[in-house]
């Protein structure tokens, strides 16, 4: 298979074709989607919820996402890799700048950050440096806190209209791929619509440009209550890789999310 880059996600916004995207945290997993055809691997901070134990993101540190990295690059194949950054890292652009270098030297191709317009100047900072980033809007777990728990961002009017201005600020600033994450259908639409760079969801709705689940949710071994936005994959399945195709090829067929997944 021909290995993705940020060409390639373009690529497919301007032909309307979707592509797939599943976290990953060490060589065997990401090697197992990737030759299922995923088209993006994700080292997500949520491998302190699914790996490590926790009922959040917030304890996950650069090292842990370092680690766990490196893990992932050796299996990665010819899927692009995006990394998160952890909590805090954006406390300062100093800190920002060391920890986006952090990971890419552990072999990300793409890192993701969290939060909201005010990220422009950090965004600005890192793509002059070369960094590609990834801008992660609508619910963001690592402000759970302050959001109060894990609810769906953007269902009024005032919400929503802040949220597609928050991405256009950050794709004018230079982020290289919005993610939207629990935020009503018809606003995911509404903001991959007006944006030139591709647009992920996880529960934003059928007509974003990618979707992207956790791992652990595509096999069904999630812990505590499921989310709406979440599928099986490993019910009609024999093996995990199966369940991982089984994932890309609904996603690229536009059959999942379908409208049970969708707010």
């Amino acid at each position: 298979m021909k290995t993705v880059t940020l060409s390639t996600l373009q690529a497919y916004k301007q032909a309307g074709e979707t592509f797939s995207c599943l976290t990953a945290y060490d060589a065997s997993f990401a090697n197992a989607a990737s030759q299922a055809g995923i088209d993006v691997l994700l080292v997500g901070d949520s491998l302190g919820m699914v790996l490590q134990g926790h009922n959040s993101t917030l304890p996950v540190t650069i090292e842990d996402i370092v680690y766990h990295t490196r893990c992932a690059a050796r299996g990665k194949g010819h899927s692009l890799l995006m990394v998160d950054l952890p909590f805090m890292s954006n406390a300062t652009t100093e800190r920002l700048l060391e920890d986006a270098a952090a990971v890419m030297r552990a072999g990300a191709e793409l890192v993701k950050l969290e939060g909201e317009a005010w990220m422009a100047e950090g965004i600005r900072e890192l793509t002059r440096r070369g960094v590609p980033v990834c801008a992660h809007l609508g619910l963001t777990p690592q402000t759970v806190h302050q959001l109060g728990g894990y609810k769906v961002q953007g269902r009024d009017a005032a919400q929503a209209e802040r949220i597609i201005n928050d991405a256009k600020v950050l794709v004018e600033a230079g982020a290289s791929v919005i993610l939207l994450e629990c935020v009503p259908a018809s606003l995911g639409k509404a903001v991959t619509e007006a944006l030139n760079v591709p647009v992920i969801g996880i529960g934003a709705g059928p007509d974003t440009d990618g979707q992207i689940l956790v791992m652990h949710d595509v096999l069904g071994v999630t812990h505590g209550r499921t989310p709406r936005f979440v599928k099986n994959f490993m019910v009609d399945a024999d093996s995990i890789q199966a369940a991982f195709q089984h994932y890309h090829e609904a996603v690229k067929a536009r059959t999942f999310p379908a409208q049970e997944h969708c707010f």
